[in-house]
């Protein structure tokens, strides 16, 4: 049965533009031959770590939501380990139906910190 899942990877911040957009088409290619289906990509950029990271202070993020068996989630994070040149970090969840929801709100602007301010217009307490 395939289940969601969200992968943020963190990748070396010494990648140039190129660079970074062929490594991100790599992943896509893997996942895509090991079973899984890409629902939603989120590109962050480059951001602050927490902490520094084989003496690094900033990494690029990507966030990939996509459905896929076990095996699938297996092979990538497989993939993902022998890339130590490229990739820093990476976490993978897998979504219950709650996520999957919250998900689904914020790329709709309801929750997050990209809400749509709804009550703007005359829901105040003043």
């Amino acid at each position: 049965m395939l289940k969601t899942y969200e992968t943020t990877i963190i990748f070396t911040p010494v990648l140039q533009d190129g660079e970074v957009k062929e490594v991100i088409g790599k992943y896509r290619e893997s996942l895509s031959s090991f079973g899984g289906d890409i629902k939603h990509e989120d590109f962050w950029g480059l951001r602050q770590l927490a902490y520094p990271i084989q003496r690094k202070t900033t990494g690029i993020y990507l966030v990939l939501e996509y459905t896929g068996d076990q095996d699938t989630v297996a092979k990538l994070e497989l993939t993902m380990k022998r890339d130590e040149a490229n990739v820093l970090r990476f976490l993978t969840t897998r979504l219950d139906k709650f996520a999957l929801e919250y998900n689904e709100n914020k790329r709709k602007g309801l929750v997050g910190a990209n809400k749509k301010a709804a009550a703007d217009n005359g829901g105040g307490d003043a």
